[in-house]
C-alpha cells in the first residue's frame, strides 16, 4: 500500500517539473529593436457559418538577448515572464533562417 503512494507522489512530482508554457512558431516581422524581435504568427480559423478557412495573424515582441534572429527568419518562441511593457515572449530556437 505504502509503495502505491509513493510511486504516485513520484510520478506526480515529475509531471510538475515539465514547463506549461506556451510555444508559438512564426516569422520575424522586425529585428530593429535591440534584443528584440517582432514574430508574426499566422493561425487558420473557421468561419462560424460557412466553414471556410481564413488566415488570422498576431504579432508578439520576444527577447532576442544575442541578436541571432533576423528580418524573414523561421522562428520559435516561449511564453515567459514579462520583461517590458509589451515583451512576454522569449526566443526559444531559430528553424529556418531567411535566404
Amino acid at each position: 500500500m505504502e509503495d502505491t503512494i509513493l510511486n504516485n507522489n513520484e510520478s506526480t512530482s515529475s509531471t510538475a517539473n515539465k514547463s506549461h508554457k506556451r510555444i508559438l512558431q512564426g516569422v520575424v516581422v522586425s529585428d530593429k529593436p535591440d534584443k528584440t524581435i517582432v514574430v508574426k504568427v499566422e493561425r487558420q480559423v473557421a468561419h462560424p457559418l460557412y466553414r471556410k478557412y481564413y488566415k488570422r495573424s498576431n504579432k508578439f515582441m520576444a527577447n532576442d538577448e544575442n541578436n541571432e534572429a533576423h528580418e524573414g527568419d523561421k522562428v520559435r518562441i516561449q511564453e515567459s515572464r514579462p520583461l517590458s511593457a509589451r515583451k512576454r515572449w522569449t526566443l526559444l530556437e531559430i528553424v529556418e533562417r531567411a535566404k
